[in-house]
């Protein structure tokens, strides 16, 4: 046996027996009774912060929202009230762009199910490959992220992403919207090594016109096919792309370089197609044309270091505060190294936004309606308010520190979710350990 098959067998052992040692917490039964939660300080989502609230939650969605300090609340209609005086309330944090449910450990191939064979392969779906019993979701969520969008990456046409809840006994009960579009990684025209060798940057310039070309034609066929009135046979891929033609579903452009957005957004001019930004670190230089075609952006991670070598060093935090600023829907994301366990993080880069120039509560929206809006599930989530689905969760400081981020309700749809996870599991267990020897 090679060293890197005994490398892989040794940590596929440790992940049963953490699996076996430390279970993720058992799902919740539906909303059954009425819940009131009173005094909370209430940041809706939408820009608007309600100081002392009263938040009614009914057979799964949200009845009420109101200022208690202002309205004389009834609190006999509910079965159970929460007080939660001096606490902070939220809508779910929504993390797009996600591999959640699709990697447990990035080291082991057998665990990794989110990269196809293949270049174009829209056919390839996230919905059915998701699992409700990763270890990584409780941990995620117990930073206030209770809804993902999970996404396949690799070729040039990753997949169909789908958003779920993380919260489910499988993706049936999980998912919150199947099938909300498809990911194109745009190419690039230069070397992935900087280099001033001419041929190597020749040899980049060329592939970058036949990767250009395989996405031109692979559109102009998808194009045909749906206006065809009789198709010998069904073409899957083909068939894949019938709702983003419709626009029931949106392409997610994935793309930093100023090169590679303007060129993608003068490619799509030539099709009524529904478009989003991901990634756009240097969106800022393009915020004009994104602007005119009413293009959002779901921003790359913020906690990272500038792309080039004469950025400023903050260039990344101030990247949500300069497109905010001219106009942009903007949204934030996860990607990068270890990217799914780092979501747990992302409460904190809406934070670093809020420090860097991005009022409290826009910032806030960056991660909850904004997100929803460019999802396309803003009907059901990413704000408190009468209607919507009642997922959200308190916190006893402000959700957006990481010194004070400390959850302590959370419901999905109406249902109170255990908040344990195995690292907690882990704290418990070894700090007892260690306790017991003190003694």
């Amino acid at each position: 046996m090679t060293w890197s098959n005994r490398y892989i067998l040794g940590l596929s052992f440790m992940l049963f027996a953490l699996l076996a040692e430390a279970q993720i917490p058992q799902p919740a039964m539906p909303q059954s009774k009425s819940i009131l939660l009173l005094n909370g300080k209430a940041h809706l989502g939408n820009g608007e912060l309600i100081d002392r609230s009263a938040i009614g939650i009914v057979e799964g969605k949200i009845d009420m929202v109101l200022a208690a300090i202002d309205v004389r609340v009834d609190t006999t209609k509910y079965d159970t009230i929460i007080h939660v005086d001096g606490q902070h309330v939220y809508p779910s944090f929504i993390a797009p762009n996600s591999r959640l449910g699709l990697v447990e450990i990035d080291a082991v191939r057998a665990s990794r199910d989110y990269d196809e064979v293949g270049s174009m392969n829209p056919h390839v779906r996230a919905l059915t490959a998701y699992n409700t019993e990763s270890r990584i979701s409780p941990t995620i969520r117990s930073n206030g992220v209770l809804i993902a969008q999970t996404t396949p990456i690799g070729g040039r046409i990753s997949g169909t992403s789908s958003i779920f809840q993380l919260e489910g006994w499988n993706w049936e009960d999980a998912v919150l919207r199947m099938d909300d579009g498809i990911h194109l990684n745009w190419p690039i025209d230069y070397p992935w090594r900087p280099t001033n060798d001419p041929k190597k940057i020749k040899e980049a310039k060329d592939n970058y016109q036949k990767d250009l070309k395989e996405i031109k034609d692979f559109f102009v066929k998808a194009e045909a096919y749906q206006k065809a009135d009789y198709r010998l046979e069904k073409d899957l891929r083909m068939e894949a792309m019938t709702a983003v033609f419709k626009k029931e579903q949106k392409i997610f452009i994935h793309a930093d370089r100023v090169n590679q957005i303007t060129d993608a957004i003068y490619f799509f001019d030539d099709y009524d197609l529904e478009i989003v930004l991901v990634g756009g670190y240097e969106s800022w230089l393009t915020t004009e044309l994104l602007k005119d075609r009413n293009i959002p952006i779901i921003l790359r991670r913020v906690h990272s270091l500038p792309m080039n070598e004469d950025d400023e060093v903050d260039l990344p935090y101030r990247l949500p505060k300069i497109l905010s600023e001219k106009g942009l829907l903007v949204g934030l994301e996860n990607s990068g190294r270890m990217e799914a366990m780092g979501t747990r993080n992302l409460p904190f880069y809406a934070g670093t936004a809020a420090a860097y120039g991005v009022d409290k509560e826009e910032a806030v929206s960056m991660i909850t309606l904004n997100t929803a809006m460019i999802l396309g599930v803003e009907d059901r989530v990413g704000s408190l308010e009468v209607g919507k689905d009642a997922t959200l969760f308190v916190s006893k400081g402000d959700a957006l520190d990481m010194r004070t981020n400390d959850v302590t309700h959370a419901f999905v749809q109406g249902k109170q979710i255990d908040l344990d996870n195995p690292q907690k599991y882990l704290y418990r267990k070894y700090r007892a350990k260690y306790q017991s020897q003190e003694n």
